[in-house]
């Protein structure tokens, strides 16, 4: 893709996220396996003869032939020829056992973003399929209308909607994105960054919905390691630390499950095999459970593959009985599978040395499934044939699709994928025993919505184990739920809901019935909400002006007038809170052109009269005191110095109360009152320390919070206290206390915290 591509422009964007937010991992990088080796035309043709299906191997080559001859040229950041990238991904999808048209698309996959080929040269050179599956991959081109995340959106809704119509374009982004995450170490630290958020968030989810779990958890764990390398490297060295110990008790666990398995008749011989969690899931387990890592049960892992159902179950009372299970440790995902199709019997249990492992059972089916996910299709040469499997599939991407249409937010469908797409599933019962899958954190109206339409509208009230409960009531698995319906023919959705509910379905749904039924309700609600957020903001127009003001951006998201625009911030298609950043930096600039106009006094500094409101006093130079660094929205204080202007101090700075205790004549009348403009600009550091109780990944939690507010780091730096807790201490660039107070919100959410101040010298 044009961001692996090594070449110079001086037109490049640079990216958003501030250099001084990114943690200095340049010593961790030789830990990364070398992916980036030469991939070769002749390496791949090695794997298509080896291959158990059969290729089209002239229209492979001559794919290949066209790529290289279209990226000659090019060379990768890594320094290699940019034709190994699309070979590294061909190589993959071949590993995946994809068809002939899969491994020429993925060949060709960067020849229309990045070079002057068009989608029509490779249509006519290589069929309809292989363009349609080039141009799905394709990125949309730079838009200048679009913010850098509403691009973002804007490039994975075009690639939903290509993969709604043929799962294969994912299946060859993910290669894709694979690749690029092997070789990420090449990239400036910025974009090792933003790429790292932008899969974990993204691209592995969607893997894990597939059902591709080798690639899953490998990109899992290479956007781990850039986003918290230190407990990345905390964690592989205590894992490398005891590898011979670990090998050696895989290896006695697995030569006691086979003697024991072969004394019993099965099919075909079971096999077993012996793995390590990987990394990533160790973190997740230490930091959802706030456990050590000698405390995560499941790290050693035994697999059991065997011929039937009925032979998994009868393995699973072998393994009860020679083991000691542990309570409340056992799933059943054959009985009831996971959301991407994968089924397996989990069990954990404690052997004779203490230690606890797991045992997971399946069949070669399930197994394949759960290596393979969708892409066992074409393994086995179902491909597009296999229907009724693929819609299943594919239901959950046109029911992304669908939830984004009631949204007239771009980025919503980043948000959608977020939200629904975890990793994590909870199952719920019916009163009637049926199990219903829902996403972790869901409500008991997002369970109604889920049983039907007509059910969540009318809920009013829910019982969760014969017990009644709210209905922002979070739902966890095991739990039996019963929603009580209004039998008002006009009952309909609260407004409310929109702001607890967890899945992209409800949330969809609850639009859609404001949408429809409410038009005129929703002009009233959104202007009024407007007005609101216009008045908070200082936003001062009369109402005539607002056509004028607002046209370019009700355009923007498809609404033909300002009533559309009202309508669709009443039922919740535009979220107020994303566009009035930009509708306050178009006011902001109207009014210095507006001022240009006019004669302009000269000030001599112009914080003095942009950030701080003096009384009697003009033309005075501001400072802003390092005994107190106050912020916006502090209250306080002005002190005339000589020969430096104004030092604003914050109103209960130990200097000025000293000053006040004293009574000194000769200074007490150089203090003033002063306060804050209404426009304050100015960005001011700050300083704060978060302390939580130590765990791996605590440091990673709170920049994670920085990174997502978009503050600059100035300095960060973490340290274990005498008591065991850990502190994190960090300067942050600051607009003032209210955004202060939102970041320390979000800080007050993660695992483990305890408190969280500005630092005691502010």
């Amino acid at each position: 893709m044009k961001d692996d591509l090594k070449v110079i422009s001086n037109e490049e964007k640079p990216n958003d996220i501030p250099l001084s937010s990114i943690p200095d991992v340049s010593r961790f990088l030789d830990t990364i396996p070398a992916y980036d080796e030469a991939f070769t035309i002749e390496k791949l043709n090695e794997l298509i003869l080896k291959g158990e299906r059969s290729y089209e191997h002239t229209k492979i080559i001559t794919a290949y032939q066209f790529a290289a001859k279209a990226h000659e040229g090019q060379m990768r950041s890594s320094g290699k020829p940019y034709i190994t990238h699309p070979l590294a991904v061909a190589y993959t999808l071949l590993e995946l056992g994809m068809d002939t048209d899969t491994i020429c698309a993925a060949l060709l996959h960067d020849v229309v973003e990045d070079t002057e080929i068009t989608l029509e040269d490779v249509k006519k050179r290589f069929g309809q399929d292989v363009a349609l599956l080039v141009d799905g991959v394709t990125k949309l081109g730079k838009v200048s209308v679009y913010t850098k995340e509403e691009q973002q959106a804007e490039n994975i809704r075009k690639m939903l909607l290509a993969m709604s119509q043929d799962i294969r374009v994912m299946i060859i982004k993910l290669a894709d994105r694979l690749h690029n995450m092997r070789t990420l170490k090449y990239r400036p630290p910025e974009k090792q960054r933003y790429t790292a958020h932008e899969t974990m968030d993204i691209f592995a989810p969607i893997a894990h919905r597939l059902g591709i779990s080798a690639i899953k958890d490998e990109l899992q764990d290479l956007a781990f390691h850039y986003l918290d390398p230190f407990a990345y490297n905390e964690i592989e060295g205590i894992l490398e630390n005891s590898k011979e110990v670990r090998e050696a008790f895989i290896m006695s666990i697995k030569n006691r499950i086979s003697e024991r398995l072969n004394k019993e008749e099965f099919k075909k011989t079971p096999q077993i095999d012996g793995r390590v969690k990987s990394v990533y899931s160790i973190y997740r387990k230490i930091y959802m459970n706030q456990k050590n890592i000698d405390e995560i049960y499941d790290k050693y892992a035994v697999r059991v593959i065997v011929s039937t159902i009925a032979e998994c179950y009868n393995v699973l009372g072998l393994i009860h009985d020679m083991f000691k299970p542990m309570p409340n440790r056992f799933k059943d995902y054959i009985a009831n599978p996971k959301a991407n199709k994968y089924q397996s019997l989990h069990t954990t249990v404690l052997g004779s040395e203490g230690i606890p492992f797991e045992v997971q059972i399946r069949t070669w089916e399930m197994h394949e499934t759960a290596e393979y996910g969708i892409a066992a299709h074409w393994k086995y040469k179902e491909g597009i044939n296999g229907k009724d499997k693929m819609e299943q599939h594919l239901a959950w991407v046109r029911q992304v699709i669908e939830a984004q249409k009631t949204s007239d937010d771009v980025e919503e469908i980043v948000n959608i994928i977020k939200s629904d797409l975890t990793l994590e599933d909870i199952v719920v019962m019916t009163p009637r025993g049926k199990s219903i899958l829902l996403p972790v954190r869901s409500t008991v109206i997002d369970f109604a919505y889920l049983i039907h339409t007509d059910v969540g509208h009318k809920a009013c009230a829910a019982k969760v184990n014969g017990k009644m409960v709210p209905l922002d009531y979070v739902l966890e698995t095991g739990e039996l739920c019963e929603i009580i319906t209004s039998k008002d023919p006009q009952k309909g959705p609260s407004r409310q809901w929109l702001n607890f509910v967890r899945t992209s379905a409800a949330r969809s749904k609850i639009r859609s019935w404001f949408k429809k039924e409410r038009h005129e309700e929703n002009i009233i609600e959104g202007k009024n909400q407007l007005e609101r957020e216009f008045k908070r903001n200082r936003i001062k127009l009369a109402p005539a002006e607002y056509n004028d003001f607002l046209c370019d951006l009700f355009r923007k998201h498809n609404c033909e007038n300002l009533e559309d625009f009202y309508a669709s911030i009443g039922y919740g298609g535009i979220s107020l809170s994303k566009i009035m950043p930009r509708l306050r930096d178009k006011y902001e600039k109207q009014f210095e052109e507006k001022k240009e106009i006019l004669p302009q006094p000269v000030v001599p500094n112009p914080a003095s009269k942009t950030s701080i409101i003096l009384d009697d006093i003009d033309n005075c130079t501001v400072k802003y005191a390092q005994c107190c660094n106050p912020i916006p929205g502090d209250d306080i204080v002005g002190f005339i110095t000589r020969g430096f202007g104004l030092s604003i101090h914050k109103s209960n700075c130990i200097n000025y109360l000293k000053a006040v205790e004293r009574n000194d004549p000769e200074t007490i009348d150089r203090w003033f009152d002063v306060k804050w403009n209404d426009n304050v600009e100015d960005k001011i550091q700050t300083s704060f320390e978060v302390i939580a109780v130590d765990r791996v990944g605590f440091a990673f939690d709170v920049t994670s919070v920085l990174y997502e507010a978009k503050v600059p780091i100035v300095h960060s730096a973490s340290r274990i206290l005498k008591n065991g807790n850990a502190i994190f201490e960090a300067t942050i660039v600051i607009s003032g206390t209210e955004q202060l107070n939102h970041i320390f919100d979000k800080i007050k959410k993660i695992k483990g915290y305890i408190s969280v101040e500005r630092s005691i010298n502010n």
